[in-house]
């Protein structure tokens, strides 16, 4: 067995969350609210040899599956992201990540003064202006935001 081989066992059913920028696992854990409250079985490797990206995070969440909206989160914070959904300790389908042309009611817009901020009750829309650089402006108030600053609803 060669010293870099990952000694993390397999996941009977859930989702492995591979290829995860280097030192970005957390945030996506934050940003997906897994936190392991939930009793599931929560793997996360951070810093691991990757031969494309030099290093990568992986996360593997037990009895999990995402969603639309998770994946939307996922490919703003790692947009090399895979996502691999494991059933019956099989790889049933592999998909990546890739950004939407918007993304509703995941982010709050930065601007204290945006409607979306008020008592009002309006759910943020985000419309993504590069998805290359993941720019995103507010529908609402025209704000252009930076990926790495924004918090999540």
């Amino acid at each position: 067995m060669q010293e870099s081989e990952l000694m993390v066992r397999r996941i009977k059913e859930g989702t492995v969350l591979d290829h995860i920028d280097e030192g970005k696992g957390l945030q996506v854990l934050n940003a997906l609210r897994i936190d392991g409250r939930d009793g599931s079985l929560i793997t996360i490797a951070l810093n691991v040899p990757s031969g494309k990206f030099k290093k990568k995070d992986i996360i593997k969440v037990e009895n999990k599956f995402l969603k639309d909206d998770d994946t939307n989160k996922l490919a703003l914070i790692a947009p090399k992201a895979t996502i691999n959904i494991i059933k019956d300790y099989k790889l049933v389908e592999k998909r990546r990540v890739a950004l939407p042309n918007e993304i509703d009611r995941i982010f709050r817009c930065s601007n204290p003064d945006c409607i979306t901020n008020s008592t009002e009750h309006i759910e943020s829309v985000m419309d993504v202006i590069d998805k290359e650089r993941r720019v995103l402006k507010c529908r609402y108030c025209a704000r252009v935001l930076d990926v790495n600053k924004l918090k999540y609803n």
